[in-house]
């Protein structure tokens, strides 16, 4: 059980660490002197945007371990129809909250850029 404690723990810290460092560089911040010449209205912006590329980085990351958890499921119910009914569903909805979670990416991203050309900073 530690081991697996300690594996899980490893493999979210990895996945994490990407993110964390990316929020770290902005090409927008990178060509002015301080966040003090930013508008607000940019400002909230930048922060809502890195927020769901953060977000989204976790939605894959936990979509990827349903699908792992569901093929060894699938793996291991050695001709046992129950196990093999619970895998296929449990694939299934990994499949459909991918879907529905990169729908909502897309609604927002139409949106975002519908709305930015009325904005101009």
């Amino acid at each position: 059980m530690r081991k697996i404690k300690n594996f899980l723990l490893v493999l979210v810290s990895s996945a994490l660490i990407p993110f964390i460092v990316l929020a770290q560089w902005d090409p927008l911040m990178a060509e002015l002197e301080t966040e003090s010449q930013l508008p607000l209205g940019m400002t909230i912006y930048l922060t809502i945007e890195n927020l769901m590329q953060w977000i989204l980085g976790i939605f894959g990351f936990i979509a990827i371990i349903g699908f792992v958890i569901s093929g060894i499921m699938y793996l291991t119910a050695a001709g046992n129809e129950d196990q093999i009914t619970k895998a296929k569903a449990a694939m299934k909805w990994s499949i459909v909250g991918v879907i529905v979670g990169l729908g909502g990416f897309v609604v927002i991203q139409a949106i975002n850029s519908w709305l930015d050309e009325g904005i101009k900073f």
